[in-house]
């Protein structure tokens, strides 16, 4: 059985999708089965890794809604090894369509558990709310990695968000665990960066990873061309860094 991770944080920005594609794929690359799951409405994990949007047929929102099965809803991508189950707008629709029904937390879990086996990852890009696709996101999961981002106010929300897990991992899910928070957009040459990850790093101690994700034009410039970093800049710091952080993901899942 592989690892389930949930990226996840509820403020925009911070690069939960960028992470999602670029880990997903570095983990692919290195010839791992991969999983891809977009339940973000915004569906920008799906057309960051090629997959055009306008010729999906079915979606996670059909998954939701019961009208199809999941293997019905997976679509190769032009990555060896990785999978995705693309997302749909129509998920902004969810959390109203699935009212007052019982078990609807863990809709996402009972649909994934029919092709667990089959991949080593399953990475879920959640959007940036803590509503009922991320919830869902999170009783799916085993792990969670927390992209942050290295700005001001970067830290605000995220006690408010741990608080979230611990009650997911109360409640409804025993397994859940954080993964690793992840430091993005780190910039070397303003003072901030380095303090955030100090304070970042005074705070979660281990669970900080050690790679850093620093700003890169190039990683956002790659999906405006649907390709993930190593496709359109293989040899940039962005590509490396998504590398080194796979190396870690293994390492750590691997203990």
């Amino acid at each position: 059985m592989g690892s389930t991770i949930a990226i996840v944080n509820q403020k925009g920005g911070v690069g939960k999708t960028t992470t999602a594609i670029n880990l997903g794929t570095a983990l692919a690359e290195s010839g791992k089965m991969v999983l891809l799951v977009d339940t973000d409405p915004q569906v920008n994990a799906t057309s960051g890794v090629g997959v055009d949007i306008e010729k999906i047929e079915n979606s996670l929102y059909d998954l939701y809604t019961r009208e199809k099965d999941i293997l019905d809803v997976l679509y190769p991508t032009s990555i060896e090894n990785l999978h995705l189950l693309p997302g749909s707008s129509d998920l902004s629709g969810i959390e109203v369509e699935l009212l007052g029904e019982e078990g609807r937390e863990a809709r996402l879990k009972n649909m994934l558990a029919a092709v667990r086996d089959a991949y080593d990852f399953i990475l879920i890009d959640c959007p940036p709310s803590l509503g009922l696709l991320t919830v869902n996101a999170l009783v799916a999961a085993q792990r969670v990695i927390v992209p942050v981002q290295c700005e001001y106010y970067a830290l605000e929300g995220l006690s408010r968000l741990m608080k979230t897990l611990e009650i997911v991992k109360q409640e409804i899910n025993p397994e859940l665990d954080v993964e690793g928070i992840l430091l993005t957009m780190y910039d070397v040459r303003t003072k901030l960066s380095g303090e955030v990850a100090r304070e970042t790093r005074k705070f979660f101690g281990a669970k900080v990873y050690n790679t850093l994700i620093a700003r890169d034009v190039r990683i956002s410039e790659a999906p405006s061309y649907g390709q993930p970093i190593s496709v359109y800049a293989s040899r940039s710091r962005g590509a490396a860094a998504y590398n080194k952080l796979a190396k870690e993901l293994i390492a750590n899942v691997s203990k």
